[in-house]
């Protein structure tokens, strides 16, 4: 199942600031792929959020799926998501790490994903391997919202 209804001119899901064609869609369609383990991240996110299944499995190291397919990720419910957050972004020749926020909706209920990422570059391509979970940081009532609406987060996603 792919979302096929996202506009390509739109500001990337990955919140980059980026239009999607100038951004996640080439990796997507496999024009490039990515550089950075932080634009391998970026991606995967955009693909969570488009439900793009197929790329997740395909930019995932085999070595780690553990049975995880396309099939299991489509499993309803799935989150609404909101917005990405990388709070850092670490490379050492052929080994990386992302920390980030993914806020996503679920039942009502906003959450995050917040976890630090391992990836690895193998056959001149970055895969993930695994994360660390880590406790979601929700905004303060005045901070900007986690969604880059531009709004205040007690105005937006906060309410």
């Amino acid at each position: 199942m792919t979302n096929l209804n996202f506009a390509a001119e739109s500001l990337c899901p990955c919140c980059s600031g980026a239009t999607y064609q100038d951004c996640c869609q080439p990796l997507h369609l496999k024009i490039q792929i990515a550089l950075t383990p932080e634009q391998l991240m970026r991606s995967r996110f955009s693909a969570f959020y488009l439900e793009r299944y197929d790329y997740l499995i395909e930019t995932h190291h085999l070595d780690y799926l553990n049975g995880l397919t396309a099939q299991n990720l489509a499993q309803e419910p799935l989150p609404q998501w909101l917005g990405l957050e990388v709070c850092s972004s670490h490379q050492d020749g052929n080994e990386g790490s992302v920390t980030f926020q993914a806020w996503y909706q679920l039942d009502n209920e906003l959450d995050a994903i917040h976890e630090c990422s391992d990836f690895i570059k193998q056959d001149e391509k970055w895969y993930y391997t695994q994360g660390e979970q880590k406790a979601a940081v929700f905004p303060k009532r005045n901070d900007k919202c986690i969604c880059h609406s531009g709004k205040k987060f007690k105005q937006c996603c906060g309410k």
